[in-house]
């Protein structure tokens, strides 16, 4: 399964892909990918209509489709707590989150936290399809939605049969 082509392809990926427990946290560790960084200024918000010009989401959409699964979950954090104002973008935001959790946790041989955490995410990105649009932020929900649950639910032990983030107009 080929990645979609990246959405910001001169913003360079980390050195490898944090996997907790078998890597040096990115962070924290002196060894880490990301250790000392500069921290980027503060996420502004980002209007869902307005979703191709947000650099956290899209870097986010990269990192999780290129397999950095730890980091696109910190792409999208800051940009899920300035959402919190816009509800169903904030639901969405966090279900992309733990979307991408529950595929972490296919790498972790985490079964029960792939099942839980895919769950949630499924359901916290389908609400937003039910409150606002089938297609969001760039997004076909249901599609989405489908086939993450049938990863979810083939039990999965390799988190690259994850299904891919396909954003389209």
């Amino acid at each position: 399964m080929s990645a979609p082509p990246r959405h910001l392809p001169n913003v360079p990926f980390p050195a490898y892909a944090y996997l907790p427990g078998a890597a040096p946290h990115p962070t924290r560790d002196p060894e880490g990918h990301s250790y000392q960084a500069e921290a980027e200024d503060a996420v502004v918000t980002c209007p869902p209509d307005n979703w191709r010009s947000c650099a956290p989401y899209l870097f986010g959409v990269d990192l999780y489709n290129a397999g950095y699964l730890w980091e696109a979950h910190e792409a999208w954090e800051s940009l899920w707590h300035v959402s919190k104002h816009d509800p169903p973008q904030a639901q969405f935001i966090q279900g992309l989150i733990q979307c991408t959790a529950a595929a972490l946790k296919t790498r972790m041989g985490q079964p029960a936290g792939v099942e839980k955490l895919g769950a949630q995410g499924t359901e916290r990105i389908e609400s937003t399809a039910l409150a606002v649009t089938p297609h969001y932020m760039g997004l076909d929900i249901p599609s989405f939605v489908g086939e993450f649950r049938e990863f979810v639910a083939g039990s999965p032990t390799h988190a690259e049969t994850r299904p891919m983030i396909t954003l389209e107009d």
